[in-house]
């Protein structure tokens, strides 16, 4: 092996050996089996060198992506994908600049290089003849609008779980305070608060596995640099207009403490009638309810 591809091993080894170091200390059970279907795929054209990335890819039947939301990982999903695989062939990915991707020193976190790393995963993983089928949620729903319309052709329709970014204007943080909201965000009792925030009974529903998850990916190295990075750009925002030509359904929990009423008011005007609120849900309808999204997603597949 050249000097070059033995550093190039050693580096894609040292990030799959991180993952599953930290991933094998996973307390929740779903999460710690969702782990150990990531494939590390090669995906080139995204900075200066080929990196592997992880990608869950697990199930049988059309093709099936989940998009997760800000400053998280494909470990949203860990409750839903049980009830999804046996009818999909499911491609969980963390999204470019979060969760346990790499973080290569010479480029920009921002949305076009989320779209730009979505691209070379649908080329490299999905054959071109096979429709494919999107669940986004939160910031997730944002990156699931905007593949709707740059490439109509491949996306067949859309569910969003509590969709923010679509609309509003990218706000884009100066130097100085990105760094403060990386802190900020590091912080163990933000983590917790905002862990909390997003279930509709965080009495009931949150504990150790939970604020775990929501936190295992911080020792990802790069982590507060591709945030702070993310943040300059201004992040996702008015991913709605004009809207895909596809067929899309909206999910909102009832009890979601995340997104505002304002925002929720703002979707509903845009893709009404096809937005429904969940009773006793947040702003994690996959967690909060995922029997009733898997139902749901099987009855929209099944009406295209």
């Amino acid at each position: 092996m050249s000097p070059t591809n033995q550093k190039l091993s050693d580096q894609v080894s040292s990030g799959e050996v991180l993952f599953r170091e930290l991933t094998k200390e996973l307390i929740d059970p779903l999460a710690k089996d969702l782990a150990q279907e990531v494939k590390w795929i090669p995906l080139k054209g995204i900075s200066s060198k080929t990196d592997n990335y992880p990608v869950v890819i697990t199930g049988q039947g059309n093709p099936l992506l989940l998009l997760h939301g800000f400053d998280s990982s494909f470990l949203e999903f860990r409750r839903l994908v049980p009830l999804l695989k046996k009818n999909h062939l499911l491609i969980i990915p963390d999204l470019y600049g979060f969760g346990f991707c790499p973080r290569p020193v010479d480029v920009d976190f921002g949305p076009e290089a989320i779209f730009q790393h979505l691209r070379e995963l649908l080329e490299r993983v999905i054959p071109f003849s096979r429709p494919v089928g999107l669940i986004g949620a939160s910031m997730g729903g944002a990156v699931a609008m905007e593949l709707g319309r740059r490439y109509p052709e491949r996306i067949q329709r859309l569910l969003l779980l509590a969709p923010a970014g679509l609309t509003g204007k990218p706000m884009p943080l100066p130097p100085g305070l990105d760094q403060l909201g990386v802190w900020f965000l590091s912080r163990p009792f933000v983590r917790r608060s905002l862990c909390r925030q997003a279930f509709s009974d965080p009495d009931l529903s949150v504990g150790e596995k939970e604020e775990q998850i929501a936190s295992l990916h911080l020792s990802v190295p790069g982590w507060g640099r591709s945030l702070s990075s993310f943040a300059r750009s201004g992040g996702m925002a008015n991913c709605g207009s004009p809207l895909p030509d596809k067929a899309i359904n909206v999910i909102f929990g009832k009890n979601d403490r995340i997104l505002s009423s304002t925002i929720k008011k703002q979707v509903h005007k845009l893709l009404d009638p096809n937005v429904e609120e969940l009773k006793d849900c947040g702003h994690l309808p996959h967690l909060d309810c995922p029997e009733f999204v898997a139902r749901r997603w099987l009855e929209f597949s099944r009406s295209v």
